[in-house]
């Protein structure tokens, strides 16, 4: 299974727009910041385009998150997720 329609990554893309939206930060901003056009943060964001980890410290930059909590945080996320579906099955 390629990692783009992992459901961990889908949990990291997730988590990172709700970070973005939260700020009030829109995808043309976020990508001025990056120096990207709005159609990359577009595709990144609806799993179109993969993501890499310098990006990921990248967009946590221009959204001045602290890229080390951000990766605390997501994994509490992800942990959370996988415990919502273990309570499912």
């Amino acid at each position: 299974m390629k990692s783009i329609h992992n459901k961990a990554y889908q949990s990291l893309l997730q988590l990172l727009r709700l970070k973005r939206i939260n700020q009030g930060v829109t995808q043309e901003q976020l990508a001025s910041r990056l120096g990207v056009g709005q159609g990359i943060v577009s595709k990144i964001e609806t799993h179109e385009r993969r993501l890499d980890v310098i990006e990921l410290r990248e967009i946590c930059l221009a959204l001045g998150i602290s890229f080390p909590e951000f990766i605390i945080e997501f994994d509490k996320y992800l942990k959370e997720e996988e415990s919502k579906e273990h309570e499912e099955i």
